[in-house]
Protein backbone atom coordinates (compact mmCIF):
# COMPACT_ATOMS: atom_id res chain seq x y z
CA UNK A 1 0.00 0.00 0.00
CA UNK A 2 3.07 2.50 0.35
CA UNK A 3 3.54 3.05 -3.60
CA UNK A 4 1.83 5.85 -5.13
CA UNK A 5 -0.33 5.70 -7.84
CA UNK A 6 -1.24 8.58 -10.13
CA UNK A 7 -4.00 9.65 -12.55
CA UNK A 8 -5.41 12.64 -14.50
CA UNK A 9 -8.68 14.32 -14.71
CA UNK A 10 -10.07 16.66 -17.52
CA UNK A 11 -13.24 18.89 -16.86
CA UNK A 12 -13.65 21.82 -20.17
CA UNK A 13 -10.00 23.26 -20.17
CA UNK A 14 -8.90 21.99 -16.72
CA UNK A 15 -6.53 19.80 -16.13
CA UNK A 16 -5.51 17.93 -12.40
CA UNK A 17 -3.05 15.08 -11.96
CA UNK A 18 -3.22 13.19 -8.93
CA UNK A 19 -0.73 11.28 -6.95
CA UNK A 20 -2.00 9.02 -3.75
CA UNK A 21 0.01 7.52 -1.17
CA UNK A 22 -0.95 6.15 2.15
CA UNK A 23 -0.55 8.58 4.88
CA UNK A 24 -2.63 10.93 7.67
CA UNK A 25 -5.51 12.40 4.72
CA UNK A 26 -3.03 15.27 4.05
CA UNK A 27 -4.26 17.29 0.81
CA UNK A 28 -2.09 19.44 -1.33
CA UNK A 29 -2.54 21.35 -4.33
CA UNK A 30 -0.33 22.99 -6.19
CA UNK A 31 1.93 22.82 -3.68
CA UNK A 32 -0.49 24.78 -1.09
CA UNK A 33 -3.06 23.79 1.40
CA UNK A 34 -6.31 22.31 0.14
CA UNK A 35 -8.64 24.48 2.26
CA UNK A 36 -6.51 28.09 0.45
CA UNK A 37 -6.55 26.76 -3.36
CA UNK A 38 -10.15 25.46 -2.88
CA UNK A 39 -11.93 28.11 0.16
CA UNK A 40 -15.34 27.65 -0.40
CA UNK A 41 -16.71 24.35 1.44
CA UNK A 42 -19.05 23.05 -2.05
CA UNK A 43 -15.66 23.06 -4.10
CA UNK A 44 -13.90 21.44 -0.92
CA UNK A 45 -16.78 18.84 -1.20
CA UNK A 46 -16.50 18.18 -4.80
CA UNK A 47 -13.41 17.45 -4.70
CA UNK A 48 -13.58 15.06 -1.48
CA UNK A 49 -16.61 13.01 -2.65
CA UNK A 50 -14.87 10.26 -4.02
CA UNK A 51 -12.71 9.71 -0.92
CA UNK A 52 -15.75 9.98 1.27
CA UNK A 53 -17.58 7.42 -0.82
CA UNK A 54 -14.28 5.18 -0.66
CA UNK A 55 -13.65 5.87 3.27
CA UNK A 56 -10.00 6.62 2.95
CA UNK A 57 -10.21 10.45 3.89
CA UNK A 58 -8.01 9.98 7.03
CA UNK A 59 -5.92 7.17 5.42
CA UNK A 60 -4.48 8.64 2.21
CA UNK A 61 -2.44 11.44 1.64
CA UNK A 62 -3.15 13.63 -2.06
CA UNK A 63 -0.98 15.60 -4.05
CA UNK A 64 -2.72 17.62 -6.86
CA UNK A 65 -1.46 19.60 -9.58
CA UNK A 66 -3.99 21.55 -11.45
CA UNK A 67 -3.83 24.02 -14.54
CA UNK A 68 -6.15 25.73 -16.76
CA UNK A 69 -9.75 27.11 -16.76
CA UNK A 70 -11.12 28.54 -12.77
CA UNK A 71 -11.61 26.80 -9.88
CA UNK A 72 -14.68 25.29 -10.52
CA UNK A 73 -13.50 23.31 -13.14
CA UNK A 74 -10.06 22.26 -11.80
CA UNK A 75 -12.42 21.13 -8.81
CA UNK A 76 -14.63 18.40 -11.54
CA UNK A 77 -11.02 17.67 -12.62
CA UNK A 78 -9.30 17.12 -9.21
CA UNK A 79 -12.00 14.88 -8.54
CA UNK A 80 -12.44 12.40 -11.39
CA UNK A 81 -8.26 12.69 -11.04
CA UNK A 82 -8.79 11.10 -7.57
CA UNK A 83 -11.75 8.92 -8.70
CA UNK A 84 -9.75 7.22 -10.99
CA UNK A 85 -6.55 6.82 -8.45
CA UNK A 86 -8.48 5.16 -5.92
CA UNK A 87 -9.60 2.84 -9.09
CA UNK A 88 -6.20 2.19 -9.16
CA UNK A 89 -5.54 1.75 -5.51
CA UNK A 90 -9.00 -0.56 -4.86
CA UNK A 91 -10.56 -1.85 -7.97
CA UNK A 92 -13.62 -3.33 -6.06
CA UNK A 93 -14.29 0.74 -5.57
CA UNK A 94 -15.67 0.50 -9.18
CA UNK A 95 -19.76 0.29 -8.96
CA UNK A 96 -19.93 2.42 -6.20
CA UNK A 97 -18.11 5.33 -7.79
CA UNK A 98 -19.91 4.81 -11.15
CA UNK A 99 -23.36 4.95 -9.37
CA UNK A 100 -22.46 8.24 -7.79
CA UNK A 101 -20.88 9.92 -11.72
CA UNK A 102 -17.68 10.21 -10.20
CA UNK A 103 -16.25 8.24 -13.51
CA UNK A 104 -17.59 10.13 -16.11
CA UNK A 105 -15.62 12.83 -17.67
CA UNK A 106 -18.00 15.60 -18.20
CA UNK A 107 -18.04 16.26 -21.72
CA UNK A 108 -19.41 19.97 -22.21
CA UNK A 109 -17.10 22.87 -23.71
CA UNK A 110 -17.24 26.28 -24.35
CA UNK A 111 -18.66 26.23 -27.94
CA UNK A 112 -16.43 27.74 -30.62
CA UNK A 113 -17.31 31.12 -32.18
CA UNK A 114 -18.39 30.90 -36.05
CA UNK A 115 -17.52 33.48 -38.67
CA UNK A 116 -20.04 36.25 -39.46
CA UNK A 117 -21.75 36.12 -36.20
CA UNK A 118 -20.49 38.04 -32.97
CA UNK A 119 -20.89 34.90 -31.17
CA UNK A 120 -20.95 31.03 -31.10
CA UNK A 121 -24.81 31.40 -32.01
CA UNK A 122 -25.84 35.14 -31.68
CA UNK A 123 -26.56 36.49 -34.34
CA UNK A 124 -26.35 40.49 -35.09
CA UNK A 125 -29.14 42.51 -34.35
CA UNK A 126 -31.68 42.49 -37.95
CA UNK A 127 -33.13 46.04 -39.02
CA UNK A 128 -35.89 45.95 -41.32
CA UNK A 129 -35.11 49.75 -42.46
Amino acid sequence: MSDIHTATGRRRTSVARVRIKAGSGKIEVNNRDFHDYFPTPSLQTAVLRPLELAGRTQTLDIFLKTAGGGVNGQAGASSLAIARALLKLDAELRPELKKNGLLTRDPRMKERKKPGRPGARKRFQFSKR
